[in-house]
């Protein structure tokens, strides 16, 4: 039992491998022959796996970046990290994770096949996430560790990873150009909220991507060279707030605070190209191996893929969401100082990733002066809700970091506040959610018969 449910969390932990095996299956239903087959696998597989190792070294440069705020400023506080916050939940909620992601997934597939909400959810360390918080939240609420709790927690994480791309679906189709990708990332609400205050407070006319720049300084228009030049800057102010002696002795290992910071920038640039590369590889062998299921398992579905599959279509606005979320997580830990709250210090990787997406979701139906406005709203949304989280996390509260994005904060909000009031509310709500998404459901169909 343990080797296979080993196995399973392996599997779906790594995204590549998932989606991989996935994209040989959807190949298998349109009878493809086996070179086809064992080409399209290995090729979605790969994608993956470039794009995540391009997401890995934007991280691992953004460290630096993190660690040289929080000395600078002399900060303490706790920081929204979900791998940090999952890596210490797992020790003791583990097994009951596993479970519950399991029977989530095959939740979302039910759901796919027999709603209007055709959505496959295929990002595995986010599936893993979700089942983490909802194992927390209902054993917190004493619903205890029994096959009740999994199946109830698979139930709601299901749901919840079946609806959420759809929220987003009418921007994606905007950013991408087409219907054929969904955005299968934990940010997906904020970025729903982002593109519709983007699209109704926004400016379609002009977009991020068509900056005016003078024929001058037309290198500026190849993205890794102004994001190079963008982060260098950004790494040099910081390093000098922080001073020499912090750099050289904690972080560069000696070598000169000026040219680590450059290396730093590089090595973010190049992250993104390898991101980029990722991506493309991914989108020209998962949607077409991707029919093959649709047809077959669960017709007119679209895969949920990861948030930088969208980082392509808006670079602009990947560097303008990211500084602006920033910039308003960190004006929102000083007013936290200053209210002697819990003080929330901006994780650098939520404010890139989620600040990036909800800034190319403004930016599809609003502009520039959508990406602004939305990359703002999901600043604050991933600052303060941190704040309305941890007292529903059981002895999870007391860690030094927590959730950080808008699909682990609003539903376990909701979620941690049922849980609050009895077992039977948290009961309550969880089926009640899936009987609106089912009614939601049959309406559409309804309309669209109509129609």
């Amino acid at each position: 039992m343990n080797n296979i449910q080993n196995l399973f969390i392996s599997i779906v932990q790594t995204p590549a491998l998932l989606v991989g095996i996935l994209a040989v299956i959807g190949l298998i239903l349109q009878k493809k022959k086996a070179t086809q087959i064992i080409q399209g696998g290995i090729k979605t597989f790969a994608g993956f796996l470039i794009l995540t190792g391009g997401a890995g070294i934007l991280v691992k440069s953004l460290d630096p970046f993190a660690k040289m705020f929080q000395f600078a400023l002399n900060v303490q506080g706790v920081v929204p990290s979900n791998e940090a916050v999952v890596a210490i939940a797992l020790v003791q909620y583990g097994s009951t994770t596993a479970l519950i992601m399991f029977v989530g997934m095959l939740v979302n597939i039910a759901l796919a096949r027999f709603t209007k909400f055709k959505y496959i959810f295929l990002t595995g360390q986010a599936m893993l996430y979700v089942s983490c918080l909802t194992a927390v939240i209902l054993i917190s609420a004493g619903l205890g560790r029994s096959f009740f709790t999994i199946i109830l927690g698979g139930i709601f994480e299901g749901t919840l990873l079946t609806v959420t791309p759809a929220l987003c679906q009418p921007y994606m189709r905007d950013i991408t150009g087409s219907d054929s990708v969904a955005m299968g990332h934990t940010g997906n609400i904020g970025y729903a909220i982002s593109g519709w205050f983007g699209e109704h407070f926004g400016n379609k006319a002009h977009s991020t991507e068509e900056i005016d720049v003078p024929k001058s300084l037309s290198f500026l228009r190849d993205s890794i060279v102004s994001i190079t030049i963008v982060m260098s800057i950004v790494y040099i102010i910081l390093s000098l707030m922080a001073g020499q002696e912090f750099v050289e002795k904690n972080l560069s290992n000696g070598t000169n605070y000026f040219v680590y910071s450059i290396i730093q920038a590089g090595t973010f640039a190049a992250g993104f190209a390898v991101v980029l590369q990722g991506v493309r590889m991914i989108l020209a062998e998962i949607v077409p191996a991707f029919q093959g299921i649709a047809m077959k398992i669960v017709p007119n579905s679209k895969p949920a893929l990861d948030v930088p599959i969208i980082f392509p279509y808006a670079p602009n606005a990947v560097l303008l969401g990211f500084f602006i979320s920033f910039i308003v997580g960190t004006i929102s830990m000083f007013i936290m100082v200053a209210l002697h709250t819990v003080v929330i210090i901006p994780g650098v990787v939520g404010h890139f990733f989620c600040g990036a997406a909800a800034a190319i979701y403004g930016n599809a139906k609003g502009g520039r002066r959508g990406a602004i406005i939305g990359a703002i709203i999901n600043g604050l949304l991933i600052s303060w809700l941190p704040l309305f989280i941890l007292p529903v996390l059981g002895n999870l509260s007391l860690a030094s970091s927590t959730f950080a994005d808008t699909d682990y904060l609003i539903p376990g909000i909701l979620l941690g506040t049922l849980g609050s009031a009895g077992k039977f509310a948290v009961i309550a709500g969880i089926f009640g959610f899936v009987a609106l998404v089912c009614i939601i459901s049959s309406m559409m169909k309804k309309s669209q018969k109509a129609a």
